[in-house]
């Protein structure tokens, strides 16, 4: 997603966006690193997903790489993935904000380093939500196109979500007891520790107003006030 977004900026004029925009990919990149540590944790703790990331990152890259492209044919196909970008943005924002002050964890006794990492994640989510929006909007902005991007982004997130959380229980060394993963999938979200599907079928028609903009959504303030008393950030500084 950061080197769709940098090749997106020579074509982006307004100079406030465009700086924006750079802020965002230096933004992903650090993403990216915490995932990598994240899942040495996880290894570290014994649960292996070497495979599922492979499997991940092969896909990812038949799927969204530049396949040699040159000319109309670059050019469109940088727009569909900015308005996939976009869409996913979208969902991972709300969801952010779904979690960011769900009190239902700290019910459920998850650890507080996770915790932390976790809406850490979600406050980052949220904090650039408008970003790969405008950018989308300001290099293609075809509302057809932003139709068609939000579904394809739903069923890629959905697919890779489900297969994940999956391969994480069935490897989990704690889980003693194995019930069937989507029954556990159904009792988490009875719990509120999961969104329900009624959650995300609500965010379709939220996006795709021909008038949405991010900005309309909840307080970025949340976000903000979570940065500023995280363990982990006020431990960074």
């Amino acid at each position: 997603m950061a080197d769709v977004f940098a090749q997106a900026i020579p074509l982006i004029e307004d100079e406030r966006l465009r700086e924006e925009v750079k802020g965002f990919v230096g933004q992903e990149a650090t993403h990216a690193r915490s995932h990598e540590t994240f899942r040495e944790q996880l290894a570290q703790g014994g649960v292996d997903v070497a495979r599922i990331v492979a499997i991940i990152e092969y896909v990812v890259g038949q799927v969204f790489g530049d396949h040699g492209l040159t000319g109309r044919a670059k050019q469109e196909w940088l727009a569909e993935r900015l308005g996939i970008y976009a869409a996913a943005e979208h969902f991972t924002a709300v969801v952010g904000e779904w979690l960011i002050e769900n009190e239902n964890f700290e019910r459920a006794g998850m650890d507080p380093t996770m915790l932390d990492l976790l809406r850490w994640h979600c406050a980052e989510e949220m904090e650039h939500r408008n970003v790969a929006f405008d950018a989308y909007q300001h290099v293609d902005g075809s509302y057809a196109r932003r139709v068609r991007t939000a579904l394809i982004a739903s069923m890629g997130l959905a697919g890779p979500w489900m297969l994940t959380s999956s391969t994480l229980y069935r490897n989990d060394p704690a889980v003693t007891k194995r019930s069937p993963w989507a029954w556990e999938l159904i009792k988490g979200t009875r719990r509120g520790l999961i969104p329900g599907v009624g959650f995300f079928c609500g965010q379709m028609p939220q996006y795709l107003n021909p008038n949405f903009h991010p900005s309309q959504m909840g307080d970025i303030d949340t976000a903000v006030r979570y940065l500023a008393r995280s363990p982990a950030a006020l431990a960074a500084r």
